[in-house]
């Protein structure tokens, strides 16, 4: 892993906030025209304050995150991604992929509501939501995290190693289709109860997918996708990126697939909770 760097704000990408970046380069563009209405900038302003409050506000009403958390979050955002010493054909990395605070409370409030024991995760970057999810199992409770990429997942490991709800994960590296098909093939292995997906977009249907038609799963498990609403690109008429494709592509195939129930939530970068329908 390459050195430290000095933390830096991290880039609009949820609707929300580039939302507000949009709004902010409009309100500078209004102000620096001659003769613009002093009510259109008004209400320029208005709108762009409410939407960069948002994140803000919603953050200071959710529970603070934990000393373990927080430490985890700084390293993330201290560490030099864009330049770290990785392989050709390493996985992209970017701090931006850290779950944060409040999806990070949301997933422990998930996991205690659901009374989950064990929690499979496909995806880690950083450990941020792991470590998360792991606070909330209980004393017996298990998490296993699969990550495709070597190098982050000992940079998540070292995090792990310090906290005491760190002690409940196992991390899984490799791609996490293999690791799920050694899983299902695993005589006597315990189902999931809990599934956090935040991996390659391309691959979210088929781990899905996979996942109903396993014994993977226990009867009432409860499966939470994230990115689901992809910078807002699945329901915006221009063109996508390939991951937008692929999320526009994966949110039609769950409205459509009668084995499910589902409800898309505009947390974050969105955030899909799924369970078997008639559950």
């Amino acid at each position: 892993m390459s050195g430290q760097t000095a933390a830096r704000a991290a880039r609009p990408v949820t609707p929300t906030t580039i939302l507000a970046a949009e709004l902010d380069d409009l309100v500078r563009a209004l102000d620096g025209a001659d003769g613009a209405p002093g009510d259109l900038a008004d209400r320029l302003r208005r709108a762009r304050d409410l939407a960069a409050g948002l994140d803000r506000y919603v953050a200071d009403c959710t529970t603070p995150e934990s000393e373990d958390l927080a430490r985890l979050a700084a390293r993330t955002a201290e560490t030099d991604w864009a330049n770290r010493d990785a392989p050709d054909g390493a996985v992209f990395l970017e701090q931006e992929m850290l779950s944060g605070h409040v999806e990070g409370q949301a997933l422990k409030f998930l996991v205690r509501l659901s009374g989950a024991r064990r929690v499979l995760e496909i995806g880690m970057f950083t450990g941020y939501s792991a470590l998360a999810m792991a606070e909330a199992l209980p004393a017996d409770g298990s998490l296993l995290a699969c990550e495709v990429d070597e190098e982050v997942a000992r940079f998540a490991q070292q995090s792990f190693g310090v906290s005491p709800a760190g002690q409940r994960i196992t991390v899984a590296v490799g791609p996490a289709m293999d690791t799920l098909r050694a899983l299902a093939q695993t005589v006597g292995g315990e189902p999931f109860d809990f599934v956090f997906i935040d991996a390659d977009k391309a691959g979210y249907l088929d781990y899905v997918d996979y996942l109903l038609d396993s014994p993977l799963l226990s009867p009432d498990a409860v499966i939470v996708v994230d990115n689901t609403l992809m910078q807002g690109q699945p329901y915006l008429d221009q063109q996508r990126t390939a991951n937008g494709e692929a999320i526009s592509a994966f949110n039609r195939a769950i409205a459509d697939d009668p084995r499910v129930e589902q409800v898309l939530l505009p947390l974050r970068d969105g955030v899909t909770l799924i369970r078997r329908a008639g559950r």
